[in-house]
């Protein structure tokens, strides 16, 4: 991928297009890669992380999604920065300006945990296909990889982009999921809103798998990798070299991505509430998979609430399955410093297709090793968990590096928030390992 420099960028006279978010007309024009990334933390292993969460803990834990809303906020934003400013994603960065070896640990865990996700996301829409239709089990997961490959690789970026962004309307399914049932919000609202916390290993595991499965490594390199595709669909160069755009482009980023996090924990939230009102208040309180909370709900619930709940888990895969596969794919490809990029053709980035395509069948073929679902999608995501923590303190250092940004580091009040996160993300892992 060719980033302009300093010395190239006085040959290019092409503009940006203005994309501040002032006016309401512009606020839906500003949603792009924050809004598909907080759709894509709602993916079928978080659906049946939180509904695990909500079955067993009913609303006691629901106050994380509010408590870590900021967080996550500030940390993609911070990644969404970088890929924004110096026209690089966050694997080219380490790269350039840090020793290797950080490098290809960091790579090398994204790869082992966005494999893991995608087994437990591929398993389970063909769970949910098959409690839908009926069918063999054991062919839908090859199916829907190769769905999801064929799109990735086939589709213009801009029809890709905009597919992508359509596919976050499945969520809905969760808030229409929780309205189907009888919910005490008087009860739901306190424990939101009054955090209460017992300090054992059941809490420190869900405390771990929540903020695992929520602040994600694998988000951060692929809205910082988004970040840049934009600019190269739009042939506007990196503020790094073209500050005076500065002011819209990061008020863009802002809108973009506290609206999608924002959407994304608000429909976590819903599926805490849903399940704790079903399942748990029917003393259902060990779930294994987001096909078993579907079903589940049904004798409960009814069949409608079921149907919606099912069909929610395949939409949210199609919508995570492309972005766990190319999140991989930018990260080897940028580790490398090879073609990568969406909006180029399978003839000239075919590594880059190679590894979205390789990661999601290993996915699929996890399906067929027996393996535990509650333990695969356990593990991934606690490495998840165990690994964003320094990912995040690696993404504080470049962004708060001058030789990297340029006069666009981070401002003091995104410091403190990122670095409050990160330690967050070390306790919790801490507080697991020791409990």
């Amino acid at each position: 991928m060719t980033i302009p420099t300093p010395a190239s960028a006085d040959a290019q006279n092409e503009k940006m297009a203005p994309r501040g978010a002032s006016g309401k007309g512009n606020i839906l024009k500003a949603l792009g890669p924050g809004l598909v990334t907080g759709a894509v933390d709602d993916d079928p292993s978080g659906i049946a992380t939180y509904s695990q969460v909500g079955a067993q803990f009913g609303f006691e834990l629901a106050w994380i999604m509010l408590f870590s809303y900021p967080l996550m906020a500030v940390i993609q934003a911070i990644s969404a920065r970088i890929g924004c400013v110096t026209g690089r994603g966050i694997a080219q960065n380490l790269r350039r300006h840090y020793p290797r070896w950080i490098l290809r640990i960091v790579v090398l865990l994204l790869l082992v945990a966005n494999v893991a996700n995608l087994g437990a996301d591929l398993g389970a829409m063909a769970s949910g296909l098959q409690l839908l239709i009926g069918g063999p089990v054991s062919i839908y997961p090859i199916a829907f990889a190769g769905f999801c490959v064929v799109l990735e690789v086939f589709l213009s970026y801009a029809r890709y982009a905009a597919i992508l962004k359509w596919l976050t309307l499945s969520l809905f399914a969760y808030v229409a999921v929780a309205f189907a049932v009888h919910v005490p919000w008087g009860v739901a609202l306190r424990d939101t809103f009054v955090p209460r916390m017992a300090f054992d290993s059941a809490h420190a595991m869900a405390l771990v798998a929540i903020l695992g499965t929520t602040i994600s490594p694998y988000l951060f390199f692929w809205q910082a990798s988004q970040e840049v595709e934009e600019k190269l669909r739009r042939n506007a160069k990196p503020l790094y070299v073209s500050p005076a755009d500065m002011d819209g482009e990061l008020k863009r980023i802002r809108t973009d991505t506290w609206v999608g996090m924002g959407y994304s924990n608000l429909i976590s939230w819903f599926i805490i509430v849903a399940t704790a009102v079903t399942l748990h208040a029917s003393g259902i309180t060990q779930i294994e998979s987001s096909a078993q909370a579907a079903e589940a709900l049904r004798p409960i619930a009814g069949d409608f609430t079921f149907a919606i709940f099912a069909c929610g888990i395949i939409g949210t895969g199609l919508l995570a399955v492309p972005i766990l596969a190319g999140s991989a794919a930018y990260a080897v490809c940028e580790s490398f410093d090879w073609v990568e990029g969406l909006d180029h053709k399978l003839r000239d980035a075919q590594a880059f297709y190679a590894v979205i395509g390789l990661a999601t069948l290993m996915g699929a073929l996890l399906n067929f090793l027996h393996i535990d679902p509650i333990k695969a999608l356990y593990w991934s995501a606690v490495l998840n968990g165990l690994l964003a923590a320094p990912v995040m303190a690696t993404m504080l250092l470049i962004a708060t590096n001058p030789q990297i940004m340029g006069k666009l580091v981070l401002p003091r009040s995104m410091m403190i928030v990122g670095w409050f996160a990160t330690l967050v993300m070390l306790a919790a892992s801490i507080g697991f390992l020791v409990l």
